[in-house]
């Protein structure tokens, strides 16, 4: 059984979380996840659609021609992948 936070229907666990978040500095939320974390985008340009592998401070990674290509290459860079639409 987990662990009630006091008073409240919370575990301990989601309070450490959001106080966790909420100590953050503006520099550590931007940096959040910086190195776990590739959001991939389709861009459509001149009747072709392409992939941009983007890091999660939206720095521009590398482009391709097929999301499954960008998708294994963050994943070969340990980074989760996460589409955008």
């Amino acid at each position: 059984m987990k662990k009630m936070y006091e008073g409240t229907n919370m575990k301990v666990s989601d309070v450490f979380e959001r106080n966790f978040l909420k100590e953050l500095s503006e520099y550590d939320f931007l940096n959040l996840g910086l190195d776990q974390v590739a959001y991939i985008r389709p861009v459509q340009s001149e009747q072709k659609t392409s992939y941009s592998l983007h890091a999660a401070d939206g720095t521009h990674l590398s482009s391709h021609d097929n999301a499954e290509i960008a998708t294994l290459l963050a994943v070969s860079n340990d980074l989760a992948p996460v589409t955008l639409h």
